[in-house]
């Protein structure tokens, strides 16, 4: 086996939480008085932290992201995280990959509880030995630092033995910071040319090649 520990992202890696997640940021465009972004743009703020989105994006100043946060989890702790949809083939990998011998962590830059809260209801839960995210102030968001959280609540002494799976460049980049290899999935909201340019370990279609991987 190659590798003994498996980090999964959340959004655009084990569901597809586009509509709940738009419908959050649409929520924060009405309050600020915004025109809504094209389509194309909007998919793009799905991955990245909120708060770096509406800094570096928006140029938001710190009170107006703290405030933006707030209406986007209003909405999508009540129902944003419901509007979600578990993607085809992943329970089936994640038990396979379980019966393996594996330990599997969520690592996502969404708020802890919140993640928590989706994988129970999506009936997920089962599978996973831990779930390790953001903190609610937007603490400990950056994916590197979610990383480094996760390694340490598994105990992990050995980085090899990880591998770390997600669907955006910021997966693969926190990965390598934190010197893990890392598998970026098609299936998500990022693309082959995305994985390529920054250096994706590997880059896989479907759940079931995950298991080749392992």
């Amino acid at each position: 086996m190659n590798y003994e520990y498996v980090f999964f992202d959340l959004d655009g890696t084990l569901t597809d939480s586009q509509e709940g997640i738009l419908n959050s940021f649409r929520n924060i465009f009405k309050h600020f008085g915004m025109k809504e972004p094209e389509y194309e743009v909007l998919k793009t703020f799905i991955g990245p932290p909120l708060v770096h989105t509406m800094t570096q994006t928006f140029g938001f100043t710190g009170e107006q992201a703290e405030e933006s946060v707030r209406i986007f989890r209003s909405y999508y702790d009540n129902q944003g995280y419901m509007e979600n949809r578990v993607y085809e083939g992943i329970p089936e990998i994640l038990q396979r990959i379980k019966v393996l011998g594996c330990k599997l962590t969520v690592a996502t830059s969404k708020p802890e509880v919140t993640a928590k809260k989706i994988i129970e209801h999506f009936n997920l839960a089962q599978y996973f030995d831990y779930v390790c995210g953001s903190l609610s102030d937007e603490s400990r968001s950056k994916k590197t630092e979610v990383i480094e959280h996760a390694i340490k609540t598994n105990g992990i002494t050995d980085r090899s033995k990880i591998l770390m799976v997600g669907d955006r460049k910021y997966d693969v980049e926190g990965a390598h910071q934190s010197g893990l290899k890392c598998a970026g999935v098609l299936f998500g909201y990022g693309s082959r040319q995305e994985f390529e340019a920054c250096g994706a370990d590997y880059i896989v279609e479907k759940p079931e090649e995950l298991e080749k991987l392992i």
